[in-house]
């Protein structure tokens, strides 16, 4: 009878009573620790992860309160009817894949309710439905840290100025590695600019087809460092020691055969789904320090060579640190211009000082002549300065003043590829590291500018595409393979632009700019120790990248810390093994010491009566990265521990996907090629 009451009909019914606090069960809890998550977050103006304001609905534009979703409270009943949500909200969630009693994790992955403590949770489901209804077809994600996302198409002048900008502030990573291969070779300054033009082409060619027919994100393809290593073991290896005339022809012809077998390995474990399956081994504490090994191997090559003029290697380091950490904050015309193009700034006031320095005479001395090699000096006070001339003066290289104005790269340019097993099946491994590498590339990227993450059939799809991407590097003759840079994810963070069309347009800019050879010639003559300096901080940037993986998984997890800390040690001190049976006592080879690591092909501690197995374990064992992937995978896969502890990558359901107009629109193929390869499950939406 009291509900027929007027005066009661409109009563609201009494809250009901708060939860019982749950007692402090594990180190998080007691110490209120709350990792930062990219799949939940929003980027600050120095690239940086924080957590959008709490309890705040996107959609709706009004304030929840903590435990509730759509405004009502979970498990209750709301005594007067609330209008619901919009519809196309609604539908989004129910096609998310997403059991209607869980939340998401930290990783975008379902946990029950049940497991969760219900008041400190459900905010954070509301946190990651930040989308605005835009009609009744289409659903656009609209992220308040980005300025434009994967589909937006603001016009032709901002497309221009940010794909540019895009591409130079990742300028380093695109450069920097034929600038070591190529002297490590024995090329000359000729040869390194034509390698140069030849990454610049071969990159905005790759990019462009990963961005039709890859995974479809806004990624840069180009050299990667996970192929240095491995690369500089083949450069170095006994056989190649003795080489006198077209030593860098014979050496790059080797490296393209390698390089074309490993990365049709690559595409094989894409194009047939095999990447699908070994995908589910390959989770964020795998991935952290794989990557991280990546950066940290190189730590014999970096400050050795800067110590070579001190007083330019360190400046240039200092001044990159400057711009990328103490002026971040700057903004010239609404852009950050020192955090995003830290590199080349500092790469140009570090020439400049320099130059100066030159023209000055500080790196001249009487009657010295840096043209005349050391061994043919008579004066004994010329030797002594001969290494400060080389690397401290400017004015050594002639590769700007030999290169022709315009140069066509071609395939197959240094001459047919030579195929030897050993060296293909070193590179195989190689290029399921940097697939590993890609994995959380892609899922990193995709929480920053898509939709959803992409399926697995999307991320098979990338990595056979990768291969075949690297396959043209080998034909083009790059010396290593084209994969997805890791620095992309810090690129998207800090520049906060998503759009594909922006980096398809960058690419063609890069085309073009890599068909004028005085750019090559330009690039390859930076001075060493410069680059140097560079790769330092490229280096220690790419061993960030890695670890920052660690944020999808419970990084205070004592099991995490455990696997991540045996992987990098070991990692380190395995290869160091390996690489003590350096050079052989009786052998005469001068080999500059920031390459003996990587002679161990023939010297290493395996001495089968199998040559080319020896060679290929020694190579092999004695790859940091390698190491921190066995290491990690292993312990990862069989160690226990949640899902949620081991933060497990999570990607959409195809079907879920496939109604769902927002992931459709982000992930299929263009020009209606899905619809012809729609059968192709495996490698696709």
């Amino acid at each position: 009878m009291s509900n027929s009451d007027p005066n009661n009909r409109n009563r609201m019914a009494p809250s009901p009573p708060e939860p019982k606090p749950m007692p402090p069960s594990s180190w998080a809890k007691k110490t209120g620790f709350r990792p930062k998550f990219s799949g939940e977050t929003n980027a600050t103006d120095s690239g940086l992860i924080t957590i959008p304001p709490p309890n705040v609905d996107l959609e709706a534009g009004r304030v929840r309160t903590p435990g509730t979703v759509n405004g009502v409270a979970q498990g209750d009943k709301p005594p007067v009817p609330i209008p619901p949500p919009p519809a196309i909200a609604k539908k989004r969630r129910e096609s998310d894949g997403v059991p209607k009693n869980s939340v998401p994790s930290t990783n975008g992955q379902a946990v029950p309710a049940a497991e969760q403590p219900q008041p400190r949770r459900m905010a954070r489901h509301e946190e990651v439905v930040d989308g605005l209804p835009v009609d009744d077809d289409e659903f656009v994600s609209r992220h308040a840290h980005m300025k434009y996302e994967l589909r937006d198409s603001p016009g032709l002048v901002p497309i221009g100025v940010y794909g540019v900008q895009h591409y130079v502030s990742i300028l380093g990573s695109l450069v920097l590695i034929p600038l070591v291969l190529v002297p490590a070779m024995g090329g000359t300054h000729e040869e390194t600019s034509m390698v140069v033009s030849t990454v610049l082409f071969v990159s905005g060619v790759t990019t462009l087809l990963h961005i039709a027919f890859g995974s479809r994100l806004p990624l840069i393809q180009g050299p990667s460092f996970v192929y240095l290593a491995p690369a500089l073991a083949i450069i170095n290896s006994p056989e190649f020691q003795g080489l006198n005339g077209n030593k860098f022809k014979h050496i790059m012809k080797e490296l393209q055969g390698a390089i074309i077998i490993g990365s049709a390995f690559q595409a094989l474990l894409g194009y047939t789904g095999l990447m699908s399956l070994l995908v589910r081994l390959i989770n964020p504490v795998v991935v952290a320090p794989t990557i991280a090994a990546v950066g940290l191997s190189f730590y014999s090559y970096g400050f050795p060579l800067v110590g070579t003029c001190i007083e330019i290697g360190a400046v240039q380091i200092l001044v990159v640190i400057v711009f990328s950490l103490y002026l971040r904050k700057i903004s010239v015309l609404g852009h950050r211009i020192f955090l995003i193009y830290a590199v080349p700034l500092g790469l140009a006031i570090t020439w400049a000082f320099a130059f100066l320095l030159t023209e000055a005479g500080a790196y001249s001395y009487k009657g010295c002549d840096i043209n005349i090699p050391a061994s043919n000096m008579v004066s004994e006070h010329c030797r002594k300065h001969f290494s400060r001339m080389r690397h401290c003066r400017v004015d050594t290289s002639q590769a700007l003043v030999s290169s022709p104005w315009f140069r066509f790269p071609y395939p197959l340019q240094w001459g047919t590829p030579v195929f030897h097993w050993k060296m293909a099946l070193v590179m195989c491994v190689v290029s399921l590291i940097s697939s590993v590498d890609s994995v959380g590339t892609f899922h990193a990227s995709s929480l920053l500018v898509a939709s959803r993450p992409p399926t697995t059939g999307v991320l098979s799809r990338g990595i056979g595409l990768e291969g075949l991407s690297s396959i043209l590097a080998g034909l083009w003759g790059t010396g290593t393979g084209s994969i997805t840079l890791t620095e992309n994810v810090h690129t998207i963070a800090v520049t906060k632009m998503g759009s594909r069309r922006a980096v398809q347009l960058g690419a063609c800019f890069l085309i073009v700019l890599s068909l004028v050879g005085k750019v090559g010639g330009f690039i390859a003559s930076i001075p060493e120790v410069m680059v140097a300096g560079l790769l330092c901080f490229m280096w220690a940037m790419l061993s960030a990248l890695g670890l920052s993986n660690l944020r999808y998984s419970e990084a205070g997890s004592s099991r995490n810390i455990i696997i991540v800390g045996l992987s990098l040690f070991f990692s380190l001190s395995i290869p160091a093994y390996f690489q003590q049976y350096g050079i052989s006592p009786n052998s005469n080879l001068s080999v500059p010491n920031y390459f003996q690591p990587y002679i161990v092909a023939s010297h290493g501690p395996f001495h089968s009566k199998y040559g080319g197995l020896n060679y290929v374990l020694n190579t092999l064992l004695s790859l940091h990265m390698v190491i921190a992937f066995l290491v990690a995978v292993i312990l990862d896969n069989t160690v226990p521990g949640s899902k949620l502890e081991r933060g497990v990558y999570v990607w959409s359901e195809a079907e879920v996907a496939r109604r769902e107009p927002a992931v459709a629109n982000d992930y299929e193929l263009p020009l209606r090629i899905g619809r012809i390869f729609r059968w192709v499950k495996w490698v696709g939406l």
